[in-house]
């Protein structure tokens, strides 16, 4: 027994005095402690088994992309700390705020050779070294005393965007610990005042000769500022388009919508920035994927930006970590000194009203077997409950949702398009779920996973977690049996002269039937019939499994599928 003044018992609470009510990870000799310590306090925090430490890095990723807030993932030494590497790249490169607990040999053993000892010591590989080019913060815990100085370094860190580490030798999570209980640091709110006032100008003079068109990327949605936008959007009668992993910060029944912007996009919004005043970036560093078909139209505009991080392509950027903030500051600015000048006003396009439809990229026309990629992603919009949630994969399946996805208001959507990890969505789906199953009135939220085989082959057994926590989870599996974005490049690029990215047929559906006898599973051979299983789903208490027949040789609607380069 223990009297409850642990290192790892300071952790937990700390965890719980952040508002992160899970703690994500797999268990392990090194890691035990903060498990053990987590049972102690369980009426604070809750502490998730994963199948995988990418899994786990993906629930924590998940988790505070649902809750604007900060997830926590932890793991044991050796190949479990290395397992968390792509999920907290994908964390990095997204922006996204994680605490990683990573457990560690004792220090008494380090360069002795201990047992998965990465002290960097006596030749053993260095998990400082590791983890730092991945992260805003990474530091071992070399005594007790240094955890909390460490500890509010690392949530600071971790506000700032992206993931911080603590690495903990056993022995220092077994220490006793005489300190105050951990307070938060404050998040400071962060703005370039001047570069902002040269923002507003621009967008006040803008709006006097011309149209306005707002591109708004996930920095809105990590914010939580999709109030302010409405209301920015609506006070500057502005056109506005989404990045792909936007598309919740922005409902595509509301006015000026026209869609998706880049590889995956919509005509409407690149026809909205020909003959535009300005197109103003909010939350989005505009990467490949976000402007792929639209560089002519993008050149051919003045750009200005707001946001935590400058955009790749020029443009007057003002800095800001809390777009709620700075864009309701702007709302006022914008309109009190653009009154006299609204009979100079040219409108761009007409505001669409009502359930407005944006235009569908045109695809060659596909005669395999199985369900086209729009009519699965139509049927499942016409069953997605209000509010529910959904997390696309990688690959033709996520260029498919992403295109034709119609989010039913305040839902969330992500799509890991920061590393691109196939597998993100299961981890990720699950923690937001813990998150966010219950609604504030008590009623119970669903989430969608939408993933391609060759994802769930990867990391689709996290599954095993939404059964055990029974989470109210429909996982949506688009086989094709292949990997078939690589089939679409090879026929593309590569003169179909060869293919190693076809299966031999499997049958997803009947192998989780076979596994979770208890889990609700469907295997729909037409429209109809998923149209049927997804109500099914809908009206059951814990997680569900579908798996839809789709044809490997389809083209996705994908910009640089549909005009590729000759070789």
């Amino acid at each position: 027994m223990h009297s409850g003044t642990r290192v790892a018992d300071h952790l937990v609470r700390a965890v719980s005095a952040l508002g992160a009510g899970h703690i994500f990870g797999v268990d392990g000799a090194n890691i035990e402690d903060l498990y053990d310590a987590a049972f102690d306090h369980r009426d604070l925090v809750t502490a998730v088994v994963a199948k995988h430490e990418f899994g786990a890095a993906t629930m924590a990723d998940g988790y505070a992309r649902s809750t604007s807030g900060l997830g926590v993932v932890c793991a044991t030494s050796g190949g479990g700390a290395v397992n968390l590497v792509a999920g907290l790249a994908e964390s990095f490169a997204s922006r996204v705020p994680v605490l990683a607990l990573v457990g560690q040999p004792p220090t008494f053993l380090e360069g002795k050779g201990a047992f998965q000892d990465s002290s960097g010591r006596a030749g053993a590989f260095d998990a400082v070294a590791l983890y730092t080019p991945i992260s805003h913060y990474c530091a071992r815990v070399e005594a007790p005393a240094d955890l909390p100085a460490h500890l509010a370094r690392a949530v600071t860190a971790a506000h700032r965007g992206g993931p911080a580490v603590l690495l903990l030798p056993k022995d220092i999570q077994q220490a006793d610990l005489v300190a105050p209980d951990f307070v938060p640091p404050s998040r400071a709110y962060s703005c370039e005042i001047e570069s902002l006032w040269r923002v507003r100008d621009v967008v006040r003079g803008a709006r006097a000769v011309g149209k306005i068109v707002i591109i708004a990327g996930d920095q809105v949605a990590r914010d939580d500022a999709r109030g302010e936008l409405a209301r920015f959007a609506a006070a500057l009668d502005a056109a506005i388009g989404v990045a792909p992993d936007a598309k919740d910060v922005y409902h595509h029944a509301d006015p000026g919508f026209c869609g998706v912007s880049g590889s995956m996009g919509n005509p409407e919004l690149p026809a909205a920035l020909r003959g535009a005043a300005l197109c103003l970036l909010i939350g989005t560093r505009m990467p490949v994927t976000a402007r792929a078909g639209m560089e002519d139209a993008l050149t051919a505009v003045p750009l200005a930006s707001i946001g935590a991080l400058p955009p790749f392509l020029p443009a007057g950027h003002a800095h800001s970590n809390d777009l709620a903030k700075t864009l309701a500051e702007l709302v006022g600015d914008v309109d009190s000194g653009s009154a006299d000048s609204e009979a100079r006003i040219i409108p761009l396009r007409p505001r669409p009203h009502g359930d407005h439809l944006v235009t569908p990229l045109p695809v060659p026309p596909s005669d395999g077997p199985g369900l086209r990629y729009r009519e699965v992603v139509e049927t499942i919009n016409d069953a997605l409950p209000a509010g529910a949630d959904v997390f696309a994969d990688a690959g033709n399946t996520g260029a498919a949702v992403v295109h034709h996805l119609r989010l039913p208001r305040n839902g969330r959507f992500t799509v890991a398009l920061g590393m691109g990890g196939m597998g993100y969505a299961f981890g990720a789906g699950i923690g937001s779920a813990f998150a966010r199953r219950r609604r504030p009135d008590g009623s119970i939220r669903r989430t969608f996973v939408i993933a391609g085989d060759g994802a769930f082959f990867m990391h689709g057994m996290e599954i095993h977690t939404a059964v055990e926590h029974r989470l109210p989870i429909t996982f949506i599996v688009f086989n094709n049996n292949a990997h078939a974005m690589c089939i679409t490049r090879e026929q593309l690029y590569y003169g179909d002269r060869y293919s190693f990215n076809r299966f031999r047929p499997a049958h997803p559906g009947a192998g989780m039937a076979a596994m979770f006898p208890d889990l609700c599973t469907h295997a729909p051979q037409n429209r109809a019939e998923l149209a049927t299983a997804l109500r099914h789903c809908a009206d059951r208490p814990g997680p569900s499994f579908v798996s839809i027949d789709c044809d490997p040789d389809e083209i996705p609607p994908f910009t640089p599928f549909l005009t590729p380069p000759r070789r």
